[in-house]
């Protein structure tokens, strides 16, 4: 008796340790990972001349708005910005019911023409047509320069499409679609009366990951989009990063001056305000991500595990 009471004390002492031990490692671990968007932050609302001066590293040296000031001045972004909340909200509703609609009628055992259909769309997975193909594509059928072209290029990825496949194969039970049945319910009324108020989990996720695709999307605009007027955020971001010293439309605010006082202040300015650019482009992925983090763990869980 004493001898297992020995044991247990000794299986007990051991999984404190290892749970002390884990802690510390992922709170380091954590820590790293915080703090190039900690520098980011406190960065972003310094001095410019302590940020060359490397001084900014624990908490902001000088509080100024002066960079903040500059990005919300450049109209530009502002109009980007707005284009990027529109692009990211209607692709996402798309995406999900597209997503939904597709993994409901894959998750049914006696869909005709299964088989192929999954084969369709897995071979996506690993092949595609190709920039330039795509492009005439686009083209062709009247979305180059569009809206459009943001929302739809890319609504669907197959692979949070077998996810939620799996999800509703495992978590809704087959009772359910007989019982509705029964009653004459169609397959219209069990995939908007049954599946999707019992899919509120990974709707959520799809929603983050579509929602953060697509936010981040810089790509689709560069090469499918040729008025400025629709560029998103993230094109407009990339073009700013990329030429801190002169605007291709002549009117950032860094433009270059003969004047050497006002040239040295837009230096000074552009030194900050690429913290403040990263700050205001990255806030609301950061707000979604801190919403939806609770369905994340059970949404990709259960829409991992094979059905």
């Amino acid at each position: 008796m004493s001898h297992e009471v020995k044991v247990k004390k000794k299986l007990s002492l051991s999984n404190r340790v290892f749970y002390i031990f884990n802690t510390v490692f992922w709170i380091i671990v954590m820590l790293i990972i915080l703090y190039p968007l900690y520098l980011v932050l406190i960065a972003s609302v310094s001095d410019p001349d302590a940020i060359v001066r490397g001084e900014v590293i624990w908490h902001p040296v000088d509080f100024s708005l002066i960079g903040y000031k500059a990005v919300f001045n450049y109209s530009e972004l502002l109009h980007s910005y707005a284009n990027s909340i529109i692009y990211t909200f209607v692709s996402v509703v798309i995406s999900i019911i597209v997503t939904m609609g597709a993994a409901y009628s894959l998750s049914k055992p006696k869909f005709p023409g299964k088989t192929v259909f999954n084969f369709i769309f897995i071979f996506t997975m690993f092949f595609n047509g190709g920039l330039i193909p795509t492009f005439l594509t686009m083209k062709d059928i009247g979305l180059y320069n569009t809206p459009l072209v943001m929302i739809l290029m890319g609504s669907v990825s197959v692979w949070n499409l077998m996810v939620a496949r799996t999800y509703i194969q495992t978590s809704i039970p087959v009772e359910l679609y007989e019982a509705a049945m029964l009653d004459g319910a169609t397959h219209f009324q069990h995939f908007f009366k049954i599946v999707l108020p019992l899919s509120k989990t990974i709707l959520a996720v799809l929603a983050v990951y579509y929602g953060v695709a697509k936010w981040n999307d810089y790509f689709t605009g560069l090469v499918y989009l040729k008025d400025r007027a629709l560029l998103p955020l993230q094109t407009i971001l990339r073009e700013i990063l990329a030429t801190l010293q002169v605007d291709v439309s002549g009117d950032y605010m860094i433009s270059m001056t003969e004047n050497a006082a006002s040239m040295t202040e837009a230096i000074r300015t552009a030194n900050v305000a690429k913290y403040c650019i990263i700050v205001v482009a990255t806030g609301p992925v950061v707000i979604l991500y801190a919403f939806m983090q609770k369905y994340f763990e059970k949404g990709v869980m259960i829409g991992s595990l094979k059905g």
